[in-house]
């Protein structure tokens, strides 16, 4: 079977991704668990777990919980990770965030964090995520989020020349209009900014892809330095992104 791009490029570097900072210390996680209230008796979803750092997080507030990913490589990583944390309650599982292989109205938490710009299609992932929960039950996301227009497109741009994955990364107004479309009343949201480090956000790459990245973040428009806002200091480059954090809840209807 052909692998796709999110499998090739995940397979690829699985291993960095149990250790990236905005992955396992990024200020959303806590905030998403502080916000989603998971309760001792609740069963758990957490979508394209990736090296299971939300799973981690949320698996010590909720009776039962899945970890399910696309790309066998992290997979193993999570399983050797619960092993490792005697996370008694975890399971992993194999699934496409478009079709979760979990009974309808059986889940009181859904979780995703940082993945929906891989996506093949956030409006099936969203359909599938209101399936699988109780009505009342919580969706608790968080993905990288960009300004609309021009702006937006180049930095998905950029984005995506560091990793072919990247499909697309919304506006807030695109998650606010998609979750209502698609049976979501929103409890709470916030959009949070988050500081990347170049050298190894850019790593996988030779140099010379290397300068071809650190060239877009520098020379470009003003508007886009607004955005990204790129500093230099003692030699290390940085510069900023942001996530939206949405907690739903899956109404009664569509």
């Amino acid at each position: 079977m052909t692998k796709s791009l999110s499998q090739q490029e995940f397979g690829a570097h699985a291993r960095s991704y149990l250790t990236s900072k905005p992955h396992a210390q990024g200020k959303s996680l806590e905030r998403m668990v502080t916000l989603a209230e998971p309760q001792p008796h609740w069963h758990a979803l957490d979508v394209a777990t990736g090296a299971g750092h939300t799973a981690y997080a949320f698996a010590p507030h909720v009776a039962r919980l899945w970890a399910t990913d696309i790309t066998d490589e992290m997979l193993e990583i999570v399983r050797g990770e619960i092993a490792k944390r005697q996370l008694a309650n975890v399971r992993v599982a194999f699934a496409r965030a478009e079709c979760l292989p979990f009974d309808d109205e059986s889940l009181d938490l859904v979780t995703c964090r940082i993945a929906p710009h891989h996506f093949e299609s956030i409006p099936r992932f969203l359909d599938e995520t209101r399936r699988v929960l109780k009505p009342g039950g919580t969706l608790a996301l968080v993905d990288n989020v960009v300004p609309p227009g021009s702006v937006g497109d180049y930095v998905n741009a950029f984005e995506r020349l560091r990793d072919p994955s990247h499909l697309r990364a919304w506006t807030m107004p695109e998650w606010r209009e998609a979750l209502a479309r698609h049976g979501f009343a929103i409890a709470h949201e916030e959009e949070i900014a988050k500081t990347m480090e170049f050298g190894p956000w850019a790593a996988r790459h030779d140099a010379t892809m290397q300068a071809l990245l650190r060239a877009m973040l520098k020379e470009t428009t003003p508007a886009v330095k607004d955005f990204l806002r790129p500093t230099e200091k003692d030699g290390a480059l940085t510069f900023d992104l942001r996530e939206g954090l949405f907690i739903v809840r899956r109404t009664a209807a569509a």
